[in-house]
């Protein structure tokens, strides 16, 4: 695993097939037993529309919206504490970062064919000078990455199953999303679809 981007698109930091085969396995299999603690669910915007990506969290906090708006939570919406982020997702976290501290949310979205994410900015914690780490699992996601202020032109590039992308710096705070997956484009999940891990410093 090399601590080296293999490429940097807006100051995004990209390590392409960061984790072999055997390692998103083990990930995946990380990630049912936080979803059995706390299930996939469906979000609504401030507007009352449900989101198309489904999510968890991991961690001291999870993040979390209604018509209330965009935030963090400390328990899931059935009641229950967040379970604890798996080892592993720390280990990338801390070998990527190189940091000591652990972040505080990791965030688990799941695309189904036809699910996306529009452009929007991470930036609903204490203090941005720590990074937003991401990885993927599953079909390939067309991440697409805009500018600090929202509108101008934007760049995409498809995120394959393994690939980590860290946003830091002057990065930090630049609008991005998932425009689409392609789906089978992975045998990684056996009913298809994509993983996305964001992990966040909030306090």
């Amino acid at each position: 695993m090399s601590t080296a981007p293999s490429l940097t698109l807006r100051g995004v930091d990209i390590y392409q097939q960061y984790l072999d085969r055997a390692a998103q396995q083990a990930l995946v299999e990380d990630l049912r037993g936080v979803q059995r603690v706390a299930p996939l669910f469906s979000p609504e915007t401030r507007f009352g529309r449900k989101m198309s990506v489904q999510m968890t969290s991991a961690g001291k906090y999870g993040w979390f919206s209604d018509r209330r708006g965009y935030r963090y939570e400390r328990r899931h919406p059935s009641g229950v504490d967040w379970p604890p982020i798996p080892d592993s997702v720390l280990a990338i976290w801390h070998k990527v970062t190189g940091l000591e501290r652990t972040p505080d949310c990791c965030l688990v979205n799941f695309y189904r064919e036809g699910a996306r994410m529009g452009l929007h900015q991470d930036r609903d914690e204490a203090d941005f000078g720590y990074p937003v780490l991401s990885v993927s699992l599953g079909d390939d996601g067309l991440f697409r990455i805009g500018h600090e202020a929202r509108g101008g032109s934007t760049e995409s590039i498809w995120l394959q199953s393994g690939d980590v992308a860290v946003m830091g710096g002057a990065a930090r705070l630049l609008h991005h999303g998932v425009d689409r997956i392609r789906p089978g484009s992975s045998t990684l999940l056996a009913q298809g679809g994509r993983i996305n891990l964001t992990c966040r410093v909030v306090d």
